[in-house]
C-alpha cells in the first residue's frame, strides 16, 4: 500500500473529519491528480473502520520504542564528531608544515 493513502486519509482528519470515507480520500487525491488503486483504498479504509486516528499512531509510536534503533545513533553520531576533529586537527598540521617549508626555502636553491 502506498503512503499516499494514508497521507490522504490524515489530511481528512486534519479537517475535521474523523472517519473519511473512500470518497472523501479520492478527492484529496484527485486534488493532486494521484492514481487510485480502488481495491487497495478500500481495504484502507476498511481497516480503519471504528478505530480512532489518534489511538491507531499511539499504539504505533509504542511499537517503533520498543525496535529501540534510535540508541545506536548517539554513538555514530559522536564517531562523526571525533572524525571531523581529527580532520580539522589534520589540516592544522598541514599548514603549519607548509609554512616551515617555506620559511626554509628563503630564495636560494643550491641547484638553480
Amino acid at each position: 500500500m502506498a503512503m499516499k493513502y494514508v497521507a490522504a486519509y490524515l489530511m481528512c482528519v486534519l479537517g475535521g473529519n474523523e472517519n473519511p470515507s473512500t470518497k472523501e480520500v479520492k478527492n484529496v487525491l484527485g486534488a493532486v491528480n494521484a492514481d487510485v488503486e480502488d481495491e487497495v483504498l478500500n481495504n484502507f479504509i476498511d481497516s480503519l473502520k471504528g478505530k480512532s486516528c489518534h489511538e491507531l499512531i499511539t499504539d504505533g509510536l509504542k511499537k517503533l520504542q520498543n525496535i529501540g534503533g534510535g540508541v545506536a545513533a548517539a554513538p555514530a553520531g559522536a564517531a562523526a564528531v571525533e572524525t571531523a576533529e581529527a580532520k580539522k586537527e589534520d589540516k592544522k598540521e598541514e599548514k603549519k608544515e607548509e609554512e616551515e617549508e617555506e620559511e626554509d626555502d628563503l630564495g636560494f636553491s643550491l641547484f638553480g
